[in-house]
């Protein structure tokens, strides 16, 4: 893959856990960790689009660039719509990753996997999940659950994204990470549809996109990264990363 871009959106205003991108995880902002995991890949450019001042600044004094948007945008992809504007005018980037800026113990090598689905030209964004293996966490809503078809041992074609426990009956369940890779006429086309009935209804914008009949393909890792959306969550980040450091 070459001419790959990756764009971390970042808001303040989480409902869950205001402010999370600044929360300190072993003396740096959340977000920073992001970055700096993003940056290790070494995939391409890293910019963080924010509608916060406080944000751009963490980012900045961490060696990283950083560009404001509005704040009234309803999904991190619409988010980076508005930021590609600044940072690509010249539309050169062929592959646009979104990378949420809550999972601060992502593996590089698990993010440059990710955009391996998009080596077949049926497919129009990649995405990561692993099995979930924390017996809450199958009947957490803040554990967003992929249910998809085998492709391979460690590929899936996305049937369907949910914060219930799904599906029923014997066998794993697994947990998707907020991270998307776009070829870039399919985030294109997903920033130009409207928010879906199933997306609202969700709360998990990917649903936009299956519902209007494009494909995703999930790669499955060993290693559940941890997706910070509680207090708990930021607690756990803290204790991973802390005895890292």
């Amino acid at each position: 893959m070459t001419d790959v871009l990756i764009v971390i959106p970042a808001r303040m205003a989480s409902t869950r856990l205001p402010g999370k991108p600044l929360a300190d995880i072993a003396g740096k902002p959340m977000i920073v960790h992001v970055l700096q995991r993003a940056q290790a890949a070494a995939l391409g450019p890293v910019v963080v689009a924010t509608d916060s001042a406080e944000i751009a600044a963490a980012v900045r004094e961490a060696g990283g660039r950083a560009v404001m948007t509005r704040s009234d945008h309803g999904s991190g992809t619409d988010r980076i719509a508005e930021a590609l504007g600044e940072i690509d005018p010249g539309r050169k980037a062929a592959i646009i990753v979104n990378l949420q800026g809550d999972v601060p113990t992502l593996r590089p090598p698990d993010l440059a996997a990710t955009l391996a689905p998009l080596a077949d030209p049926a497919v129009d964004i990649a995405t990561l999940a692993a099995e979930i293996v924390r017996a809450e966490e199958r009947t957490d809503p803040s554990v967003v659950k992929v249910v998809g078809t085998p492709v391979s041992a460690a590929r899936l074609r996305a049937l369907y994204f949910t914060r219930a426990t799904a599906p029923s009956g014997e066998g794993p369940l697994y947990h998707h990470v907020g991270l998307y890779a776009f070829r870039r006429a399919a985030f294109e086309r997903f920033v130009a549809l409207p928010p879906s009935l199933l997306e609202q209804r969700e709360q998990l914008e990917q649903l936009r996109a299956l519902e209007a009949g494009m494909r995703i393909d999930v790669v499955l890792v060993e290693g559940e990264p941890l997706t910070v959306d509680t207090p708990e969550d930021l607690a756990r980040a803290r204790a991973m990363l802390t005895s890292r450091s």
